[in-house]
């Protein structure tokens, strides 16, 4: 069964994603003494009290308004009361009642659904003077909750009454695949999600900069939960000046972090940019999957060769861009737009994707066997030994006796026929190299006795590391012990020319 929904709803700046940040012990909602910052709908997975549910931030509600934009945030809004199981609405306990708490009060009565009313900058609570939140009991919603998000002072007893409310029998969903939406401004990125959720699940606008935060809406398609993260359009380091659009790049970058998949729009009416390739490099460096959709293809005069074209000049802008799945679609119309889940899915698998350790050397083997590594300062290198020690990404370790001498060449040779032999197309691959000092202690061969429970060094230690992205990647994996066993004989491919 799915996780009840509770939905934050309130007017402009009383603080609703402060309040949604401090009950997930983060700061994911971007927080600014303005009104309008907020503008779609934001989910968030949390717990209390051992109960699961999502918290769905809102845009501030402006009853009665012309501007455009604030029509578009009343509908999120009114269709975030709609789905929530349990609602919140926070009003400022500093400024008093206002004619728009009764308004949006007036909404959420007719819903007929819980409402918890939290009266938010009680900054003073515990002494004798915070008794201003009695003042909303005329709102008729029921018992005022006074509570400082700021500071936290109250949260635990609102959140108490929030899991009180929610609906018996739910249980726990399946952890989602988290795909991040990336791409330049006005790419139609919140379009071509919307587009995917058959809903008007985000604000959509010709302004470029309509999405401001990392919008977080989940779906599920074929039995598998899917995190769609709606990010804001990344534009060059030096156009970024306002302060809601700093922190916005900001959480771009870390939902490609927290990302499985990242899908880069780009609008298919113009030329691949470098801003697309360095938005890409985000991705792939991170060790992230990745998805190319060229959006807005209806719009694009056709000829012959067209798409083929389209696609060998993103392909050669960057080596990596090889391997990467890349789809034609027009969110507008829908076109080719449901394929890109089953391409998301395919990637990810690609990313999860084990290879046995006999394959990897057999792999390996044939690969030194066709084209020797160049020498090194007069010495022969010589791959002793490799396997895949990790997943998303997939990471292989390779035991040589000098890492520095293997040159970025050989290195991407041998990713390519990695990729030639087992794909994992639109998935980085890392390759970290690490020293075996080749000495008479290589047991396998001398066959030199030591005691059944000693344990004994091999020697390795890090001494190289790349991955296939544009710089790859520096954090370390644990690789697991090896014993005598797992040492292979025949893995050592240079010494039958050596004995010769």
């Amino acid at each position: 069964m799915k996780l009840p929904v509770v939905a934050v709803v309130g007017r402009p700046n009383v603080g609703k994603s402060t309040f949604f940040n401090r009950v997930l012990g983060e700061r994911i909602a971007i927080v600014e003494d303005r009104p309008g910052v907020t503008r779609d709908r934001n989910y968030a997975r949390t717990e209390w009290n051992a109960r699961e549910f999502y918290l769905v931030d809102t845009g501030g509600m402006v009853e009665n308004s012309d501007e455009p934009m604030d029509r578009l945030i009343r509908d999120q809004v009114m269709a975030a009361i709609g789905e929530a199981d349990v609602l919140v609405q926070i009003v400022d306990g500093k400024a008093g009642p206002h004619p728009l708490d009764y308004a949006i009060a007036e909404h959420l009565r007719k819903t007929q659904k819980p409402v918890v009313l939290l009266v938010n900058k009680m900054d003073n609570l515990g002494s004798d003077t915070a008794v201003g939140h009695h003042d909303f009991w005329d709102l008729g919603i029921g018992e005022p909750q006074p509570v400082s998000s700021l500071s936290g002072k109250g949260s635990g007893d609102v959140l108490d009454q929030i899991v009180w409310a929610l609906p018996e029998g739910t249980e726990a969903e399946e952890e989602a695949l988290r795909v991040a939406v990336i791409g330049r401004p006005n790419v139609g990125k919140s379009s071509f999600v919307n587009r995917l959720l058959g809903e008007e699940r985000l604000v959509v606008s010709d302004v470029a900069g309509t999405t401001r935060d990392a919008i977080d809406t989940p779906m599920k398609y074929h039995g598998r939960t899917f995190m769609f993260v709606d990010t804001a359009g990344l534009r060059r380091q030096s156009r970024i000046d306002e302060g809601v659009e700093f922190y916005s790049a900001i959480r771009t970058e870390r939902a490609i972090d927290r990302a499985d998949v990242c899908v880069l729009i780009l609008d298919a009416t113009m030329p691949i940019a470098v801003q697309d390739l360095k938005i890409a490099e985000k991705a792939w460096g991170s060790g992230k999957g990745l998805i190319i959709i060229a959006n807005k293809w209806d719009l694009v005069e056709k000829e012959t060769m067209t798409a083929p074209r389209y696609e060998k000049d993103i392909r050669e802008r960057a080596p990596y861009l090889q391997w990467v799945p890349i789809l034609f679609t027009s969110a507008r119309t829908g076109q080719r737009v449901n394929r890109a889940l089953e391409l998301i899915l395919e990637v990810q698998q690609q990313r999860q994707r084990r290879v046995a350790t006999h394959e990897v050397n057999d792999v390996l083997r044939s690969l030194v066997g066709r084209t020797k590594p160049p020498t090194f300062a007069g010495h022969s290198i010589r791959f002793l030994y490799g396997t895949q020690v990790a997943t998303e990404p997939p990471t292989f370790v390779f035991w040589v006796n000098i890492p520095e001498g293997v040159t970025e060449s050989y290195q991407r040779y041998l990713m390519n026929g990695f990729r030639a032999a087992w794909g994992f197309n639109g998935a980085p691959i890392v390759i970290r190299l690490r020293r075996r000092e080749d000495t008479e202690a290589r047991r396998p061969r001398q066959g030199k006795p030591h005691a059944p429970d000693e344990v004994e060094d091999d020697g390795v230690e890090v001494a190289y590391v790349r991955g296939d992205g544009p710089g790859g990647r520096e954090d370390e994996f644990e690789v697991e012990e090896m014993d005598d066993e797992d040492i292979e004989f025949g893995t050592d491919f240079d010494d039958e020319e050596d004995e010769a």
